[in-house]
């Protein structure tokens, strides 16, 4: 059986919008069962709401997530290392890209997101393709 696939915030953000590529992969992840998110990612998009409507909205998307990851003692363990391997190298990442980074990399799971950039100078983090979702399901 092939793996989940974690969706970032921003691609989640981007199906709520109906904007594409983002809404058919995470449509196409929710049919098959295949989308898994950090439950830093669901704190994310609750800040990102304020009217009722809107929270209502997230709400029924977070209730039909199967995959939800949580931050472990590994994640966090995890995070922090990328942590200080990005200040050796005299860079950053804000603290919920780590700690989504952390999750994905503890969990062994792929990660979907339009902030490849963000993501691209952690070693061994799966960062996957809007073409390429169709390929790992």
């Amino acid at each position: 059986m092939a793996k989940p696939v974690v969706v970032d915030t921003d691609v989640l953000i981007d199906y709520f919008a109906g904007v594409s590529p983002s809404e058919k992969a995470v449509h196409r992840l929710l049919e098959t069962d295949r989308l898994a998110v950090t439950t830093l990612t669901v704190f994310e998009l609750y800040c990102g709401v304020e009217k009722a409507e809107f929270q209502q909205d997230v709400g029924l998307l977070v209730d039909a997530f199967r995959n939800v990851l949580r931050l472990s003692i590994e994640a966090a363990r995890r995070a922090a290392q990328l942590f200080r391997a990005l200040k050796r190298r005299g860079e950053a990442l804000p603290t919920p890209e780590l700690l989504i980074a952390g999750c994905c990399l503890a969990a062994d799971l792929p990660l979907l997101t339009r902030n490849r950039q963000q993501f691209s100078g952690i070693s061994h983090l799966d960062l996957i393709e809007f073409h390429e979702i169709e390929h790992v399901l």
